[in-house]
């Protein structure tokens, strides 16, 4: 990797490090699966129990034991690379170089910070990983250091078995993606290289989703929406609240908030969301069947659209939504407002313009007192496409290992590391494999976990994975 003077931060590895932090387990080339599985679960656990959260520096310690722990097994110091700007925690580059003749390189993505957790509200510690009933408890098990403990254990193992890539393998692994994503930003830009890759895959999306224990179905994510929020802010002169006005701060932008709650933005599909809601369509047994069915035809059938509407899911898959999430006002419980703002967050589908956006939410607030400014900058994120190559082989390894599980792709409606990789012009499709209940998520939440069996089975397809698209 080709890395710029004092903008770089090479970490150094100490030898508490080291002791800490030296593998326990050794595989054979010979090894069982059981192997792969314990030495994945002992990662996970050490990560665990580093509270990588914003401003502990912790995700920095984090990619320096995951470095040495890679190096002791025979990665070469050079490919292994803690690196980042001066504003990033610290990111983890690995490369391994195969023997390149094939085409470009494969990026691998995970992340290693995570949204802080408070013990008081937890059954357990959040940071020591806890087995109970089947499941492992701890911040970060799913969100995202399943993803990091995948990759790192099945490198190792790989490499333990001597196996030789065609292409060369990018070990992406960032410490900031609950927050300013600048390690991602600053990796994905020249002089590095990293952009010159073919295709990404992310373990931070792409899961799968259970109904009463039965695996359903198999996400694979292959675009993400875009992320703006804008501040309405309305001012003016105020005075003693015992005498009232009619022009009130407070009561105008509760206005212009209630005009935008009203509107929907017109339903778009693009590629990745019309395949969505036609497998879905073709697997699904509920009454919603008839609906998906029917926003695949022109003209639209409204009723329908109507119907999927109601639920927040299928909503943000149709259309850009626009949302108030921050509300302040008032300086004094005695005085008439002088101001009143609120935050309103846009995820606004990819292609979409979002000058166009803008312009649509100044219609709808229909007042030049309140004023409207953007927070920050949206990233622009092209849909991947959806070859036939990277589909029939993720489809191929989920019939192996999730016998009649359909692959269906998908839309995030969040955001995830990955924007900053297709903005960068690498196609990137997360397919993390890991099987929850969606009506009991936990990431970012209390008592954040992993079901044992998923994570040993997403473990085992990984392993697959990087075999099958580490060849041309």
């Amino acid at each position: 990797m080709r890395l710029v003077g004092n903008t770089t931060r090479f970490a150094p590895v100490t030898t508490l490090i080291l002791m800490l932090f030296s593998p326990s387990i050794t595989l054979a080339a010979s090894a069982q699966p059981e192997d792969l599985h314990r030495l994945a679960r002992e990662v996970l656990a050490e990560l665990v129990a580093i509270r990588t959260v914003a401003g502990t520096g912790n995700s920095l310690r984090a990619a320096e034991a995951l470095a040495t722990r890679l190096t002791s097994e025979g990665f070469p110091t050079d490919d292994v690379r803690v690196v980042g700007p001066a504003d990033s925690p610290g990111n983890l580059v690995v490369r391994w170089r195969g023997n390149r003749s094939a085409g470009r390189p494969l990026l691998l993505l995970a992340h290693l910070d995570v949204v802080d957790a408070l013990r008081e509200v937890w059954s357990m510690d959040p940071f020591t990983l806890t087995e109970q009933d089947g499941f492992l408890y701890g911040r970060g098990t799913t969100d995202n250091k399943a993803g990091v403990a995948k990759l790192v254990a099945i490198f190792i193992r790989l490499r333990q078995e001597g196996f030789v890539p065609d292409r060369e393998l990018i070990m992406v692994i960032t410490g900031d993606e609950e927050t300013t994503q600048n390690g991602i930003r600053w990796l994905m830009e020249p002089p590095r290289d990293l952009a010159n890759a073919e295709l990404a895959l992310n373990t931070d999306a792409g899961f799968g989703d259970l109904d009463n224990g039965r695996r359903v179905r198999l996400s694979l994510q292959a675009s993400e929406k875009v992320y703006l929020s804008f501040q309405l802010e309305v001012t003016n002169k105020g005075g003693h609240s015992s005498r009232p006005t009619e022009d009130n701060a407070i009561y105008r932008l509760a206005e212009g908030l209630t005009r935008i709650a009203e509107f929907r933005f017109p339903v778009v599909l693009n590629d990745v969301t019309r395949a969505f809601f036609q497998k879905s369509a073709e697997q699904a047994s509920d009454a919603g069947v008839e609906d998906m069915k029917a926003i695949l035809h022109v003209p639209l059938d409204p009723a329908a659209v109507a119907r999927l509407t109601t639920s927040p899911y299928y909503n943000a898959m149709l259309r850009t939504t626009c949302v108030a999430t921050m509300v302040s006002a008032g300086h004094a419980e005695n005085a008439l407002p002088q101001t009143a703002r609120a935050v309103v967050n846009c995820r606004i589908l990819p292609g979409e313009s979002v000058d166009e956006v803008e312009q649509t939410l100044r219609r709808v607030v229909a007042d030049e007192q309140i004023v409207m400014t953007r927070i920050g900058e949206a990233t622009p994120s092209p849909p991947s496409p959806l070859s036939k190559r990277v589909v029939d082989t993720i489809e191929r390894l989920a019939a192996k290992h999730f016998p009649g599980v359909p692959v269906v792709p998908v839309m995030e409606t969040g955001a995830t590391d990955g924007m900053y990789v297709r903005k960068a012009g690498v196609a990137t499709y997360g397919i993390g494999a890991i099987f929850e209940d969606p009506n009991d998520v936990r990431a970012h939440g209390q008592d954040e976990r992993i079901a044992l069996d998923a994570f040993n089975d997403a473990v085992d397809y990984w392993y697959d994975m990087i075999k099958a698209f580490s060849f041309e």
